[in-house]
């Protein structure tokens, strides 16, 4: 993680590996206009190129971390999107009501790599509220790395979930079945599984 010597961005280099191909499934899941909320939005590079792709949209960043919320607001200004992008919102998925904050209800929900860095607590959070949130249709995409099977799809991918357990044990990369059964049980469906490059996958689920 790097940030500019004169203003709030940080620079994610995963951000640049991905937003393509995260862009491009998005291309096909979003809908046909609404808000957006995207949760853990990090450095807000992924949001102010997905806004710029998709102006249809409105892409709602949002992060618990003030530096992150710092980030996001320099890099709305610095790609001139101030006027169709709104501020960041202090958002942590894992409070109950996560979604209470919101001007509007959103019409998808987006979450990058934050099942593997958050404690299990936070995918069931993520689940109930979405399918308490998302209109009849809406769609929540999760994109990061996960087991498949009880097995680790690559041997890159357990030295990852290792080094994350070392860090914090709620963290580590999930069991696809297992973040699909807890979105089945709030009410949400599987419809979609995407392999992508660097051993993730998306899935994507509709309300």
């Amino acid at each position: 993680m790097e940030s500019s010597s004169d203003d709030a961005r940080l620079f994610f280099p995963a951000t640049q590996r991905n937003v393509h191909a995260i862009g491009d499934v998005l291309a096909d899941a979003l809908p046909a206009g609404g808000l957006i909320l995207e949760l853990a939005s990090g450095s807000g590079e992924h949001g102010v190129a997905f806004q710029h792709r998709f102006p249809r949209i409105t892409w709602q960043c949002s992060d618990p971390d003030p530096d992150h919320c710092r980030s996001i607001s320099s890099w709305i200004a610095h790609a001139g999107l101030t006027s169709a992008m709104p501020q960041p919102l202090a958002l942590d998925v894992c409070e109950p009501d996560w979604v209470g904050g919101l001007p509007t209800a959103p019409a998808m929900v987006v979450a990058v790599n934050l099942l593997h860095i958050s404690p299990w607590e936070c995918t069931q959070a993520l689940m109930q509220g979405s399918a308490r949130h998302l209109p009849p249709g809406g769609r929540l995409l999760i994109y990061g790395p996960f087991r498949a099977e009880g097995k680790h799809v690559s041997e890159s991918n357990q030295l990852f979930d290792t080094s994350l357990k070392e860090r914090d044990s709620s963290w580590g990369v999930r069991d696809q079945e297992a973040v699909i059964k807890e979105a089945q049980g709030a009410g949400l469906s599987l419809q979609d599984i995407r392999l992508m490059p660097s051993n993730n996958r998306i899935i994507l689920f509709e309300r």
